[in-house]
């Protein structure tokens, strides 16, 4: 598996990769939030990270972004799902932070889940106002 920094014209691709995943893994939240989101994600929130891709063949897998310890995205195009891609990723990142915050929805179970299993606790309940649904505030160290 292939981590790279990701490259200006592989921009399109993790935001469309982004948006799938929301939709997937948001269910409880409606798909036009994510798709409102969409070119906000593409041009300014991607900008603003550092955003590392993974690669399947030479195709990107996946890709994680960091707002300095802040873990904004971690996204695994649907068709890699399941394939350790996430968590090579997340190894990835930890080798380069000594801390990791994150946000996660509390709904969305498997991805609390998988955080869990990679050493992330949970330190605090909080309310995502943009949304109205319940989130953890997450931290590995």
């Amino acid at each position: 598996m292939k981590i790279e920094m990701l490259k200006q014209y592989e921009v399109d691709t993790i935001t469309e990769i982004w948006y799938r995943g929301s939709v997937q893994s948001h269910s409880f939240i409606d798909s036009n939030y994510w798709l409102a989101q969409k070119q906000e994600m593409r041009d300014k929130y991607i900008p603003m990270a550092q955003s590392y891709v993974i690669y399947h063949e030479n195709e990107v897998a996946g890709f994680v972004s960091m707002v300095d310890n802040y873990l904004a995205a971690l996204f695994i195009d649907p068709v890699y799902q399941g394939n350790g891609y996430g968590r090579e990723l997340l190894q990835f990142i930890k080798g380069k932070y000594s801390t990791i915050s994150l946000k996660v929805y509390k709904e969305n179970k498997s991805a609390i889940r998988f955080y869990e299993k990679n050493g992330f606790l949970i330190k605090e309940t909080l309310l995502d106002e943009n949304t109205g649904h319940g989130e953890y505030l997450m931290e590995w160290c």
